[in-house]
């Protein structure tokens, strides 16, 4: 009789040892499948970047090569993207340069833009810029690439309207007529009306044909703005190109 109770026991603790088991990798199954999954989605979500990465990539590079057919460059140009104007973006100036051909062009945020626009051929350009150093540098880089008519202004941002920190306004009296304005500065950040004093400032020095082009309106404020000057100009259409950071043209119907 003991000896039968002792099987029996033995045979309840393996039974219950067994469930134990079964119920133990039931969860480890269930917990390796949830990070698989994880796993699974973030390669899947990994890949779609490096694929949209490399498209982008290639798109750049393709633009770089047009411009640098269009654009007989005599000295080396200044890093791109980032900070600076993309690839994309300074071959729609050229573009718009070489079609519109404006007579004065006025650049927020001066640059490699302003050295594709002169070497595009336009008349007479005049750049701001929030920072001295940078102005200097752009200047060297308008004399090393022999670009005549260009001119950087160094304009100390200041708290202004809704924004923290734009252009002086007086910088901009002897300015009318403008064909060709370029939004690209100051540069970007948290401040969503950061260049929205353009609008008020500028809007009334342009001339009736004039083209306005914003740079980075994948962003929330330059996209407003942008909305805001083609409401403002009745016979203009707004088109957002799909470019690295979004390009905002405005032009006559």
């Amino acid at each position: 009789m003991a000896m039968d109770f002792l099987y029996l026991a033995l045979f309840a603790t393996a039974l219950l040892a067994l469930i134990y088991i079964i119920r133990s990798l039931r969860a480890l199954h269930k917990k390796i499948g949830k990070q698989t999954e994880r796993l699974a989605s973030g390669i899947q979500k990994l890949t779609e970047q490096n694929r949209s990465t490399s498209i982008n990539d290639y798109r750049q590079l393709e633009a770089f090569v047009q411009l640098n057919s269009l654009i007989n460059f005599t000295a080396p140009l200044p890093a791109t993207r980032g900070w600076a104007g993309s690839p994309d973006l300074l071959l729609t100036l050229a573009h718009v340069v070489k079609t519109f051909k404006p007579k004065l062009v006025v650049e927020l945020g001066s640059g490699v833009s302003t050295i594709v626009m002169g070497k595009a051929g336009a008349k007479k350009i005049v750049s701001f810029d929030g920072s001295e150093e940078y102005a200097g540098h752009t200047r060297n880089l308008l004399k090393a690439h022999g670009v005549k008519g260009a001119e950087v202004r160094y304009s100390k941002l200041a708290p202004f309207k809704k924004s923290s920190g734009w252009y002086d306004p007086n910088s901009f009296k002897d300015l009318k007529k403008i064909d060709l304005l370029v939004i690209d500065g100051p540069p970007g950040g948290d401040d969503v009306n950061g260049r929205y004093p353009a609008l008020e400032v500028l809007l009334p020095k342009l001339s009736p044909k004039a083209v306005v082009i914003l740079d980075d309106a994948k962003r929330a404020g330059e996209r407003s703005l942008a909305e805001d000057f083609a409401a403002a100009l009745p016979k203009h259409a707004l088109t957002i190109l799909d470019h690295e950071k979004g390009t905002a043209v405005i032009r006559p119907k």
